[in-house]
C-alpha cells in the first residue's frame, strides 16, 4: 500500500460548477486523475479518467460524449454515466471487469465536490457549507490558481494571517494584523479551527477602502473558520472606528462583510488546487467593486502561490528531521496539523481494512 499525506475518505472541492458542462473535463484530485462531465439531465458525474483497455485519458480528444456515453478516442471502448463499460470494439460481450472507478459527487454552494474514498461513508450531509458563494444576499468573484507546493503549506498559510502585514503590504496587509493578538479555539472531534483577530482602531487596506469607500480608521474583525480538510472561511467585518457593533438579534447593519472562501484540494503530493472567492454584501451591483476585488484579490492568491512554491523548493532540499519554531500566532496552524494527521491515519487505517 502506498502511503501519502491525503486524508481519505474526505469530500474535496473538485471544481466550480460552471466549470463543468457538456464537455469532457479532467481534474487530478488526491493523485488520482478523474473525468467529469454533465449527463443532459443536466448531473455532473466523475469518473477514472482512464480507459481500461490501455490507459488513454478520456479527457483527451479523439475521445467523445455521444448522448450520455463517454467513446474512447483510442479504441471506441464506451461507457455509461456510472462508468461501467456498454460497448467494445470486435465482440459483443462486454467484460464483466470492464468498468471506471467511479466517484460520488455533490453540487453545493457554487462548489463540484468529490469523495475520495469508501463509497459507503459518502454522506453529503458532512460537506461544509459556504453559502455566501450563492446567495442572492452577496456579490462573489472567485478563481482558481494551480499551487507547486503540498496542501498542508497553504494550511499554515491561511490560519497565520499575521503574514497579511509583510506579504501583502499595499493590498490587504497593515501593522496592526501582525501586532494583534490571536485567540484559537479547536474542535477535534468536529475537526474544525476558529482563529480570532479583533482590530479596534487599524489602518484601512486598499482592499477596503477601495471597495467600501471608507476614508478613514477601521474597526477590523478576521474571524477564521477552518474545516479540515478542505474548507477555510475568513468571516471579515469593516467598520469605521466608532460603529456600533452587531445587534443582540445577530444582525449587524451598520459594518461592511466580507466572506473570503478557500478550498484546499490537493493535486498531487506537492501541488495544490486553490481555489478562492470573495463574497460581499455591499456595492452588489457595482461591476467596479467587482472588477476591483477580483483583481486585487488575485494579486494576492499570486503572491501567496509565489511564497509558497518557494517554500515547497525549500523543504524538498532540507535534510530530514530539519526543526522549525513556532510561536503564539501559529496556534490555529499547530490544532490543524493535529487533525490532519490523525484524518490521515484513519484513513491509512480503512485502507488497510479494506484489502484483507
Amino acid at each position: 500500500m502506498t502511503t501519502t499525506s491525503f486524508a481519505r475518505n474526505q469530500w474535496y472541492v473538485a471544481a466550480y460548477g460552471s466549470e463543468i458542462g457538456r464537455e469532457l473535463f479532467t481534474r487530478t484530485i488526491c493523485g488520482e486523475s478523474i473525468l467529469f462531465w454533465r449527463t443532459e439531465a443536466g448531473e455532473v458525474t466523475a469518473m477514472a479518467d482512464r480507459c481500461v483497455h490501455r490507459r488513454f485519458p478520456l479527457s483527451e480528444k479523439p475521445s467523445r460524449l455521444e448522448g450520455d456515453t463517454v467513446v474512447c478516442g483510442y479504441h471506441g471502448f464506451t461507457y455509461g454515466a456510472d462508468g461501467v463499460c456498454v460497448s467494445v470494439p470486435g465482440q459483443k460481450r462486454v467484460p464483466r471487469t470492464a468498468r471506471l472507478t467511479s466517484y460520488p459527487v455533490a453540487e453545493q454552494d457554487s462548489f463540484v465536490w468529490v469523495w475520495i474514498g469508501d463509497h459507503d461513508q459518502a454522506d453529503e450531509s458532512s460537506i461544509p457549507r459556504a453559502p455566501w458563494l450563492d446567495s442572492p444576499a452577496y456579490t462573489t468573484v472567485c478563481g482558481m490558481e494551480p499551487l507547486a507546493a503540498r496542501y498542508r503549506l497553504l494550511v499554515d498559510n491561511l490560519l497565520d494571517l499575521s503574514h497579511e502585514t509583510y506579504l501583502h503590504g499595499g493590498y490587504i496587509g497593515t501593522p496592526e494584523v501582525a501586532e494583534t493578538p490571536i485567540t484559537t479555539e479547536v474542535d477535534e472531534k468536529a475537526g474544525v479551527v476558529h482563529v480570532g483577530r479583533h482590530m479596534d482602531d487599524a489602518a484601512c487596506p486598499p482592499f477596503y477602502s477601495e471597495s467600501t469607500g471608507i476614508t478613514g480608521r477601521i474597526t477590523r474583525w478576521q474571524d477564521i473558520e477552518y474545516h479540515a480538510p478542505c474548507l477555510y472561511l475568513l468571516h471579515s467585518r469593516i467598520a469605521p472606528v466608532g460603529t456600533p457593533g452587531p445587534h443582540t438579534d445577530g444582525s449587524d447593519p451598520d459594518a461592511f462583510h466580507v466572506e473570503v472562501v478557500y478550498a484546499i484540494t490537493p493535486e498531487t503530493e506537492h501541488s495544490t488546487h486553490d481555489f478562492w472567492a470573495v463574497a460581499r454584501d455591499f456595492a452588489l451591483e457595482d461591476q467596479k467593486v467587482s472588477d476591483f476585488l477580483r483583481e486585487n484579490n488575485r494579486t494576492v492568491v499570486l503572491q501567496d502561490v509565489v511564497a509558497l512554491d518557494t517554500l515547497e523548493r525549500v523543504i524538498a532540499s532540507e535534510p530530514a528531521g530539519t526543526q522549525e519554531l513556532s510561536i503564539n500566532i501559529d496556534t490555529g496552524g499547530l490544532a490543524a496539523r493535529r487533525i490532519l494527521k490523525r484524518m490521515v491515519e484513519a484513513g491509512t487505517a480503512d485502507s488497510v481494512v479494506g484489502v484483507r
